[in-house]
């Protein structure tokens, strides 16, 4: 019995090599060769085998941890196995599952069998047990699709934003979706869950770093706030190479304010960098930078123990992302955008001028964008209860026009601010007319501790009955808060060859007027290629709240065909366009006569009245 079942297993062993030697010579381009003596197959794993992985638990020592095989699983789900094994080190049995060991090579019997990446039983797990992610599908990443071309739209899917390009521009909802929190995929209490990677966020205040958890749950990241920022000097001037076990960052924003994403290098071949054992963002081509880094210490949790790291040298980047791995390569460059945010606060002796780099990326540019403005913002303290924020903001493009614009929110924390911005910035990388280079961002940005909301008292006009060519005087009474009553005048003249009958007077601040635009005229927000989409957001950017605006709506003349505006078109070629059959959307043309002023509030209501045009 004895010599059958060492036959059995002699055969089954031959077979395997078999297999592989053969899959040497169909192997695709670019992926690593398969090693029998390094390697080790799914297929050859056995309960009870001897094992080990590498890891770092402080500074950039790599140590080695026993492990006990426990079992292969199939089908975790469609396409996955993996190994499930458990750590008998004290270290692990105290703290349990640690984030940031995603990748942490596993080596049975010597050879190197595949990644941490899954922690059975879901995070409050109480054993250091975890699945293991097979070493022959993390060499295989990055095969089935091509390099990220920087001259083409980078699209994602899955967990990407979806933004309808068909409708007005919404800021609001567009910043909703990208700020708002989502559960993980796969995340749960007594299933198969993805081993967290920490992003360690250096500069975050309590409540930027709770909506940054929010932003990033559904990516499995887990923010720890407070700690990061730039190594020791002696520390940064290392030689730490990327080696299996060692740690990997993916740094998201650098300089003064810093976010980076802390893992394990699985395997290094060549120049080529594998790690994880599970996806970052997962959605194939990707151009992040991938850099050293070094363990502060490891911070054991009832919840899930985590490292507590920061960058040291960025070495390289990431060029794959898919479900088994990230796959980055040493010496490679991705791009970064220039950040810069001035701030200058009520209570601060001095501006402040914070200086970042964000990475180039359509998912996590605008997430980290708006962790970093608020840290600036906040970085003294949270906002007293009545403020004003005045800000302006440059959007820099490479090859066309730039998106800039001023503004003042009173009374609503950084909620307009982020809106204008990140909406703007999402839009901007996730359009689908053309990839979009953004060359810098800079803010401008002043915080006083002053309520600067007014309410409209009064209106009064001159005459409710006039004649065509006749002007009207509009005296509009504003109430500041805490502030003595403003008055303001407009001077109207109604059109010559206004018809006789009732026309509809219209007073407000700027949230009132941009509802007036957004049904008047919608198409001014809609792009239908690059250059309509930087137009329309300067238009909706332009419109500044501290104003008062008076509106005369007159009858419509003309037609707006597909965004084109004809005013002066004769009735019957503007009947003949309106036409229900043609292709072309036509709508007619609004009138109105419109006059401002600047009010140094922000006026939120709006008064509405009539006036008569008499023969």
């Amino acid at each position: 019995m004895f010599n059958i079942r060492a036959k059995n297993r002699t055969f089954l062993f031959l077979l395997t090599i078999f297999n592989f030697q053969f899959s040497i010579f169909n192997c695709p381009a670019g992926q690593p060769k398969w090693d029998p003596a390094k390697y080790m197959s799914i297929d050859e794993v056995r309960p009870g085998m001897a094992a080990y992985c590498l890891t770092c638990l402080k500074g950039t020592e790599i140590e080695k941890f026993n492990l006990d095989v426990l079992s292969v699983v199939r089908k975790v789900e469609p396409g996955m196995d993996w190994i499930l094994v458990k750590c008998t080190d004290e270290r692990f049995i105290h703290s349990g599952p640690i984030a940031g060991c995603s990748g942490s090579p596993v080596y049975i019997e010597g050879r190197l069998a595949g990644a941490i990446a899954y922690v059975p039983g879901g995070s409050f797990s109480k054993d250091p047990l975890f699945g293991v992610t097979p070493i022959e599908e993390m060499l295989k990443v990055g095969q089935g699709s091509p390099r990220l071309d920087r001259g083409s739209q980078q699209r994602t899917t899955g967990q990407g934003f979806a933004f309808d390009f068909s409708k007005p521009i919404d800021l609001a909802a567009i910043t909703e979706q990208i700020t708002a929190g989502r559960s993980s995929a796969g995340r749960s209490l007594t299933g198969l869950t993805t081993l967290p990677c920490p992003l360690i966020a250096s500069g975050l205040p309590g409540s930027a770093c709770k909506q940054l958890a929010a932003s990033l749950e559904r990516f499995g990241l887990m923010v720890v706030p407070a700690v990061g920022g730039a190594a020791p000097q002696e520390t940064a001037d290392k030689d730490v190479q990327l080696a299996p076990g060692a740690p990997l960052a993916v740094p998201i924003l650098t300089g003064d304010i810093t976010m980076e994403v802390l893992g394990t290098v699985t395997e290094v071949v060549d120049d080529k960098v594998y790690g994880f054992g599970h996806s970052f963002l997962g959605y194939g081509p990707v151009d992040l930078p991938m850099a050293t880094a070094q363990v502060h210490t490891v911070v054991s949790s009832l919840a899930l123990s985590f490292k507590l790291g920061s960058v040291l040298n960025v070495v390289g980047a990431l060029t794959s992302d898919e479900s088994k791995a990230i796959v980055g390569r040493i010496g490679a460059k991705a791009r970064m955008i220039p950040l810069t945010i001035r701030i200058e606060r009520y209570n601060d002796t001095k501006v402040r001028v914070y200086n970042c780099q964000a990475a180039d990326n359509q998912i996590l540019t605008p997430i980290a964008l708006q962790s970093a403005v608020a840290s600036a913002v906040l970085c003294l303290g949270d906002l007293p209860p009545e403020h004003t924020i005045e800000y302006k903001v440059a959007i820099g493009i490479d090859g066309a026009e730039s998106v800039s614009f001023k503004n003042v929110s009173a009374g609503r924390g950084l909620a307009e601010i982020i809106t204008d911005s990140i909406g703007s910035v999402a839009m901007l990388m996730d359009n689908p007319y053309k990839k979009v280079d953004i060359k810098s961002i800079d803010f401008d940005v002043r915080v006083e501790p002053k309520n600067s909301v007014s309410h409209i008292w009064s209106v009064e006009l001159s005459d409710s009955k006039v004649k065509a060519g006749q002007q009207i005087r509009v005296a509009v009474v504003v109430e500041s808060f805490l502030a003595e009553k403003k008055k303001y005048e407009f001077i109207l003249k109604v059109p010559e060859q206004a018809r006789p009958g009732r026309y509809e007077l219209m007073v407000c601040g700027s949230y009132g007027y941009e509802q007036f635009l957004r049904k008047a005229v919608p198409y001014r927000f809609i792009a239908q290629n690059m250059s309509g989409l930087i137009e329309a957001l300067n238009d909706v950017l332009g419109i500044e709240r501290d104003r008062l605006y008076c509106l005369l709506l007159l009858p419509p003349r003309g037609v707006a065909l597909q965004g084109a505006e004809l005013p002066d078109l004769p009735a019957t070629k503007a009947l003949i366009l309106q036409d229900a059959t043609r292709t072309l959307n036509a709508q007619p043309y609004p009138r109105w006569l419109e006059k401002n002023l600047d009010t140094d509030t922000v006026i939120i209501d709006r008064e509405a009245m009539s006036i008569t045009v008499e023969k």
